[in-house]
């Protein structure tokens, strides 16, 4: 725990002296949470990787206090551990290098610390905190991995209208989905302000990423999203446009890219069915536009094959349909890739099936199966084919 952490714990301490009996108050109004979740994954790949099998709980205690004046805090811990001794993988941090990576090394961290204030118009918080913007294609939680993505950060929110949100967010620390071994100290300013009208959602941003190391390095990346939905009779409509452009600038060596993303959709008695194209440019095939604080398990296929994305840049063609079934939702998504700008040998990113099916019951219990089937392209983009299969249940409360 660094920095911006240390600072709120040590706030929540001084929180103080005035007022005593108040202070007693909002620590017994808190409230206690705790989420737990055990998951089985395996991972196949056409390579010589042995095949991967994990078991690991995930649990997640939560402390939030009451309000104080506009004053409240929380604390969180959050712990991974190998369940059964079914541990076959490559935790991505050094374990069982012979084996597919599964993200999910046993770890115990605080997971977020933060003071709070808010009144009608504001919302400050100071201390280790999850941030998320829009839909998580920029800056994100990836909680579907077990060791979430959380940041040391000071994040404000100003609302000075109903429909206007103005946020800033300036970050010390990356902290990642790979316990402590890959954090990363940053000084990374967040700039997002959304506007929502009668039709959908209109924000802007500007997000200005830089690692604080000894080397130059910046990532800014400046965008504009529109998104929303419109119920027409029996239908409901659904629509999205983004476009970015990003400049990567690291030891004087600079590229730009730009981001494009269009998706329409149709809602009709519970079916959704979706399709989108996305593209994360290149620069003459040597960058491909980045987003490393984003939830990148979200988008370009479960398979998780397109995390860094190629420096030919990827073009993303998909389509889903999901639904409600036996009192839970299934989805179906397929999806196509192709580089953005070709270069020898490199034009084809191969195809990726998805299926899913997960529900709530009983209040605080939940399960679910998921599958990603990924078909490799061109053999000179490096890619194999990979299956994926996760079953997990989970409790909250």
């Amino acid at each position: 725990m660094k920095r911006l952490s240390l600072i709120s714990l040590a706030l929540l301490t001084a929180m103080p002296a005035m007022a005593n009996d108040s202070l007693i108050e909002a620590l017994q109004d808190g409230k206690v949470n705790l989420d737990m979740r055990l998951r089985y994954e395996n991972v196949s790949q056409d390579n010589a990787l042995k095949d991967a099998d994990g078991l690991t709980l995930r649990t997640r205690l939560t402390y939030a206090t009451g309000d104080l004046h506009g004053f409240s805090a929380l604390v969180e811990f959050e712990d991974s551990r190998v369940v059964a001794g079914i541990d076959d993988y490559n935790n991505a941090i050094g374990k069982n290098p012979d084996y597919s990576v599964i993200a999910d090394p046993e770890t115990t961290e605080l997971d977020q610390a933060f003071l709070q204030y808010r009144n009608d118009a504001v919302k400050a918080r100071l201390g280790r905190q999850v941030l998320t913007f829009d839909n998580h294609r920029f800056v994100g939680h990836v909680g579907w991995r077990q060791d979430r993505q959380t940041f040391d950060a000071a994040s404000i929110v100003y609302t000075p209208l109903e429909n206007l949100a103005l946020n800033y967010a300036y970050i010390t620390q990356r902290n990642r989905i790979f316990a402590e071994a890959k954090d990363v100290d940053a000084k990374d300013h967040l700039l997002n302000a959304r506007y929502q009208t009668g039709i959908g959602a209109l924000t802007g941003y500007a997000y200005l990423l830089e690692e604080d190391t000894d080397i130059s390095n910046g990532l800014d990346t400046y965008g504009l999203r529109f998104a929303g939905s419109h119920v027409l009779d029996s239908l409901k409509l659904i629509y999205a446009a983004e476009y970015a452009t990003q400049e990567s600038d690291k030891a004087g060596v600079s590229f730009d890219a730009d981001y494009t993303l269009v998706e329409g959709g149709i809602g009709w008695s519970g079916l959704t069915a979706k399709l989108g194209y996305e593209v994360l440019g290149s620069d003459d095939g040597q960058y491909g536009f980045a987003t490393p604080l984003a939830t990148l398990h979200k988008f370009n296929g479960w398979a998780d094959q397109f995390l860094t994305t190629p420096k030919q840049g990827l073009v993303d063609l998909y389509a889903s349909i999901g639904g409600p079934l036996l009192g839970g939702q299934w989805a179906l998504v397929y999806h196509t890739y192709e580089a953005d700008q070709a270069t020898a040998g490199v034009d084809d990113l191969g195809e990726e099936w998805n299926v899913s099916y997960g529900r709530k019951f009983a209040k605080h219990y939940n399960a679910g199966i998921k599958y990603a089937g990924y078909s490799a392209g061109d053999v000179d983009a490096g890619k194999v084919d990979t299956d994926k299969v996760w079953v997990w249940a989970g409790v909250a409360f």
